[in-house]
């Protein structure tokens, strides 16, 4: 009896961020766009290390978050200018993010943020994956609400300084009135997104901030040190009347003494 054996075939696996490209050859088309990210970036900092003390959270910058195998690879990938995903690591097996692949992770980003260098119209697009043409991508709005699934989606309009931002409630994207402050809550944050006016990395412009839900504005590094200092320095005057020497004021404000002895002449 001649026994005959299947060969089986199984399917090609998934491919994972170090098989996917980490550019489309497209260039940042606004020279806020760049400065922008990184504010949002430094500003947050503090909040997401208190809610992640283990480190587990990752922040994207132009960076693509695939959803759907294509080819080219490319198509399958929105690259969102800013995006936040908690409790994902901030490596994998040791080597550096090269883009967010959905299906092997399955956590959707908490927040995506688009800077609409236009008219915004491309960040609005809703049309659906059954209505695109051959060689075509469906519309960012549609893909961030009905397959990557974020749970907040903000448009920044750069050009009109304008601001709007959607929660993802029972399945569709529902656009988020302001509080009081004009601003944009993410309770699950514990912060609020609005628009501010000001000089950041040698430009003035209206830019896209974070404040805590107190309205509080979230400092970068540079602020903070800012008013660190000046807070050591309005310390001086009444350290010296508490009658310490201007040695002791300076030991303990890490001063330098000759400061200390300007200002009390002062």
């Amino acid at each position: 009896m001649t026994q005959t054996r299947d060969t089986i075939i199984l399917p090609r696996a998934f491919p994972d961020h170090t098989q996917l490209p980490d550019s489309d050859g497209s260039f940042v088309k606004n020279f806020q766009e760049h400065s922008q990210s990184i504010f949002l970036t430094d500003s947050i900092g503090l909040v997401l290390q208190r809610l992640h003390p283990d480190g587990r959270y990752v922040i994207g910058q132009d960076c693509g978050i695939y959803w759907r195998e294509t080819d080219p690879p490319e198509k399958g990938a929105e690259a969102p200018d800013w995006f936040y995903v908690p409790n994902v690591p901030a490596d994998l097996d040791g080597q550096n993010r090269r883009s967010y692949v959905l299906w092997r992770e399955y956590i959707a980003p908490q927040v995506v943020l688009e800077l609409a260098s236009g008219n915004g119209a491309e960040e609005r697009d809703r049309t659906p994956l059954s209505q695109t043409q051959p060689g075509t991508k469906p519309g960012k709005f549609w893909v961030y609400e009905q397959i990557i699934r974020a749970p907040y989606y903000g448009i920044y309009g750069i050009s009109d300084r304008s601001l709007e931002v959607y929660e993802l409630l029972h399945g569709s994207y529902q656009p988020i009135p302001p509080n009081e402050r004009g601003h944009y809550p993410i309770p699950e944050l514990g912060v609020e997104l609005g628009l501010w006016e000001g000089r950041y990395q040698n430009q003035s412009q209206v830019w896209l901030r974070w404040w805590d839900d107190q309205g509080n504005l979230l400092l970068i590094g540079d602020e903070r040190a800012q008013r660190a200092e000046q807070s050591q320095r309005e310390a001086i005057p009444r350290l010296l009347e508490m009658g310490l020497t201007p040695e002791q004021v300076a030991e303990a404000l890490g001063l330098p003494l000759e400061d200390i002895q300007n200002q009390g002449e002062g």
